[in-house]
């Protein structure tokens, strides 16, 4: 149910639906954090931080009409952009990469918020041009696409370089791209795999998808995190180890226990039956945000729900993939679950504007 809560000459906007089952996500992602943690209150306090903070941010978010955002579209994606260069010059290196950005507060995952301003940038391009979309605009559209993919991707951030390009391509799909044009372009793409291959990957992100196509190369090395994750997941069984019992993650078997491989350390404790719940909780945000989408008022909002929404999903199976062991270990936190901040905010925001996009309604349908 969208809720419209008049109050004289004011309006308060929010899906309760999407509203509640984030929150009980949130929540449980506390829950979860502490025992990845091996009970560090200190993690998980500041991450309830985010989280308080987050759910407030995403009310807020969703007050203002979406003509708001599709007239501040183009400048949110300059902002983004710029947040990008300045972390490339001015961002702190950990671990060889520059992802983050010191603001005093806290550290800002700046390609965070690109993930969120280049769809609804091109829904806002897209949304009035007649079908198909033209061969220009669709160019136009890929050239911008491709230039934040290179932008994240030098920092390098292959994982969350994807997603950025998945959102753009999503965007342009659900907009109206000619199925020849996307059958020539995956043509294409995987004739130039030997040159992406060669030209493109660093030795790191080569030997992971070795490590993908055959574990067993290197049990103790660069196949430790995906072997110990599938350990984990296995022992759990049905109904798993319990809480706070989990082996792999409390004798630091499992790397990034707190972050990418967070799933696997639920899915010891707590089995089949406790992930088939979170992951129901999952589809149901997805089932809703898809109603959402086929109800918005306009095309406009369309594009942007189902970007956004497409995102989320991404993030959601890319991290699965990997922890399973279906997709190369691409550094790549579980939405709404895994410690971080950024990534966090950055989800509270897209579905504060998913609401927006959803709630606000015109006497005549465009």
């Amino acid at each position: 149910m969208k809720k419209r809560l008049d109050f004289k000459n004011f309006s308060i906007y929010f899906d309760q639906y999407l509203f509640i089952s984030i929150t009980l996500l949130s929540v449980m992602g506390l829950f979860f954090l502490y025992s990845a943690s091996q009970g560090d209150l200190n993690v998980v306090i500041k991450q309830a931080i985010f989280v308080g903070f987050g759910l407030i941010l995403m009310f807020f978010v969703s007050q203002p009409d979406p003509d708001f955002y599709k007239t501040y579209s183009g400048l949110f994606l300059v902002i983004s952009l710029i947040l990008i260069l300045a972390t490339m010059i001015f961002g702190n290196e950990i671990n060889g990469a520059k992802r983050w950005l010191n603001l005093g507060f806290f550290s800002l995952q700046t390609s965070e918020i690109i993930k969120i301003s280049l769809p609804i940038f091109l829904a806002a391009y897209l949304y009035n041009r007649p079908l198909p979309i033209s061969t220009k605009h669709t160019f136009l559209t890929l050239a911008l696409i491709c230039l934040t993919f290179f932008l994240i991707y030098r920092q390098p951030d292959l994982g969350t370089g994807l997603v950025v390009f998945m959102a753009g391509i999503y965007v342009l799909f659900l907009a109206g791209l000619s199925w020849r044009f996307i059958f020539i372009s995956f043509g294409l793409f995987v004739l130039s795999l030997p040159f992406i291959w060669n030209n493109f990957l660093q030795p790191f992100q080569r030997q992971r998808i070795l490590t993908y196509l055959d574990p067993s190369n290197d049990p103790f090395g660069s196949s430790w995190n995906i072997t110990q994750s599938k350990i984990a997941i296995g022992s759990g069984g049905m109904q798993g180890k319990g809480y706070q019992e989990g082996s792999q993650a409390n004798l630091n078997f499992l790397p990034e226990a707190e972050t990418d491989f967070i799933f696997a350390v639920i899915a010891e404790e707590f089995g089949f039956i406790g992930i088939c719940i979170l992951l129901s909780i999952f589809f149901f945000i997805l089932l809703r945000c898809l109603y959402l989408a086929f109800n918005a008022r306009d095309r406009f909002c369309r594009l942007t729900i189902g970007g956004l929404s497409l995102v989320f999903a991404s993030t959601l199976f890319i991290n699965l993939g990997m922890v399973v062991g279906i997709l190369p270990v691409v550094g790549m936190p579980m939405p709404l679950i895994s410690k971080g901040g950024s990534s966090l905010l950055s989800f509270y925001i897209a579905f504060g504007i998913i609401m927006s996009m959803a709630t606000h309604k015109k006497l005549m349908q465009k």
